[in-house]
């Protein structure tokens, strides 16, 4: 179980990562998480950055050293991470390797549903879903090979990889799936199809599931002889 932090924000975590560097004021702070591409890997949503610099302030886990002024730009207030945010960072980090936690998407959301479309249209929308799949992970892999033809370590791509390797998981499985629906080897397709011609109500439908009265496919059913 996750415990409770100070500023849980991820966008918080983020700007550690790039404190630990040395003192630099918002818009440096800024900068570097967007040449890192850091928002591909977590939900960053910039116009938070302020108010989550002054909250890990009030935490304690940066403290202001000073201010620069570069011209007519306003002023600009320099942090430095303490030893209070470093620990907070390695102890984050920590957890977010050692500790499962659920990681709802909207893929999961509506396979939750999809019985509420006939198998057909499922079929269909999987193989726009393979598709873009496929160009995703093409794309991918190229730009991994680039990034990793110029040296740069394994370790600071390791999360790239595992981005890769969750897509192609996604892929095969879908992949798989489609195929089951397109040659009938699903168990439930027979039945799925019924309640969709019959034009079964939905709710009809989970009511018999959980009341332990849905029918029998046909391939289920006992012969007459």
């Amino acid at each position: 179980m996750a415990k409770k932090r100070k500023v849980d924000n991820l966008l918080a975590l983020a700007v550690l990562s790039v404190m630990v560097e040395g003192p630099m004021h918002r818009y440096e702070i800024a900068a570097k998480l967007r040449g890192r591409g850091k928002d591909r890997d977590m939900a960053i949503k910039w116009g938070s950055l302020y108010t989550v610099v002054r909250n890990m302030e009030k935490a304690g886990f940066l403290e202001i050293i000073g201010s620069e002024r570069d011209g007519t730009r306003p002023e600009r207030v320099i942090y430095r991470i303490t030893p209070e945010g470093r620990a907070e960072f390695s102890d984050w980090t920590r957890e977010l390797i050692a500790t499962p936690e659920p990681e709802l998407d909207r893929f999961t959301a509506g396979l939750s549903v999809v019985g509420a479309l006939p198998p057909d249209e499922v079929i269909d929308a999987l193989g726009v879903r393979i598709a873009a799949l496929e160009a995703t992970v093409a794309a991918g892999n190229a730009e991994f090979a680039a990034i990793r033809s110029t040296g740069l370590p394994r370790l600071f791509l390791i999360e790239t990889e595992y981005g890769m390797a969750r897509l192609g998981a996604e892929l095969d499985w879908a992949r798989s799936w489609r195929a089951e629906l397109i040659d009938g080897t699903f168990p439930d397709l027979e039945l799925w199809r019924r309640f969709h011609a019959d034009g079964v109500d939905p709710a009809e439908v989970f009511e018999m599931f959980e009341g332990g009265s849905a029918p029998e496919s046909e391939s289920k059913r006992p012969s007459a002889d």
